[in-house]
């Protein structure tokens, strides 16, 4: 791609040209529409999106890790993600780990040409030790990051699986990966403004990518949260009322077996259906590789 300009981000959206002349209730009303369009602009990528989950979940099943890298909005939506999983599946916070260009103060504030850095992004990783085990996902909307490029060419070095995700029909900038997710959302309600159904994108494939890992490494149960970790009120009462969905257990008894199991649902259900104690179930959800439904759902 010679010119940034020909990036289809960068194009001026017909359908909100006039949109600094219509109404308050018009204005969001034309957003919205426009909003639409990203879940089949995700659609179309949903294979490349198995592939990269296919990576992720290796990775970790081989004690690996999961990176997320990027800058700006871009870095911002990978830290989030990455945060989210250690309370959603109680996993060590360095499973999935989100960097972003400028480090943790770019989380706040803009931190100007932090993304046309590139040597930035090697000394970024180097104190992770990136290695064959793990999978770099670089997320740049444009694909003009030069940080981001470069933070995928340290992963190839070192023998890292790289998944490149952007929001183009191809990166501006691109470089030798295993994976490129490019789902095109086309050009924005304010030219340029990636913040916005790129960005919403962006969160939406993260979301599958993260949850589908998660999901395929025995976090989930059925559609339960079952792995939680109940860090607050709020999660101590969602995980004793799933533990007295899958035990027939009354609340309160429910959350004395949650407390019983220091706060691991899991634990807890596998105590109440086999009638074992903390050691026994914690032995047993080993054995099953943590998969719950290999436990309740056989009779073991």
């Amino acid at each position: 791609m010679n010119s940034r300009g020909d990036l289809n981000t960068e194009q001026q959206n017909p359908n909100s040209r006039g949109i600094d002349s219509l109404s308050m209730e018009d204005i969001i009303l034309t957003i919205n529409r426009e909003d639409e369009s990203v879940a089949s602009a995700v659609n179309k990528v949903i294979p490349a999106i198995k592939g990269a989950v296919e990576f992720t979940v290796n990775s970790l099943r081989a004690g690996g890790r999961v990176f997320y890298i990027g800058a700006g909005t871009s870095g911002r939506l990978g830290v989030l993600d990455a945060s989210e999983i250690p309370p959603t599946y109680s996993a060590p916070p360095d499973l999935f780990i989100g960097l972003i260009a400028g480090g943790d103060e770019a989380l706040r504030r803009s931190i100007e040409g932090a993304e046309d850095r590139p040597g930035n992004a090697a000394q970024d990783l180097i104190p992770y030790g990136i290695n064959e085990k793990d999978t770099l996902v670089g997320i740049s909307c444009s694909g003009a990051a030069a940080y981001v490029v470069a933070a995928l060419d340290h992963a190839r070095e070192k023998g890292a699986k790289t998944v490149y995700l952007v929001t183009n029909p191809e990166p501006y900038s691109m470089t030798k990966v295993d994976v490129v997710i490019h789902a095109d959302t086309g050009p924005e309600i304010v030219t340029g403004s990636t913040r916005m159904k790129a960005g919403t994108a962006t969160k939406m494939i993260l979301n599958m990518i993260s949850t589908t890992t998660m999901i395929k490494l025995g976090k989930v149960y059925g559609n339960l949260m079952v792995d939680l970790m109940a860090v607050n009120d709020k999660l101590v009462d969602r995980g004793t009322r799933i533990i007295a969905q899958l035990t027939g257990l009354g609340y309160d008894q429910a959350r004395e077996s949650l407390l019983a199991a220091e706060k691991s649902v899991k634990t807890a259900v596998v105590m109440e259906t086999l009638q074992c104690t903390l050691p026994e179930a914690r032995a047993e959800l080993e054995k099953a590789g943590g998969f719950l439904h290999r436990i309740i759902d056989s009779g073991v």
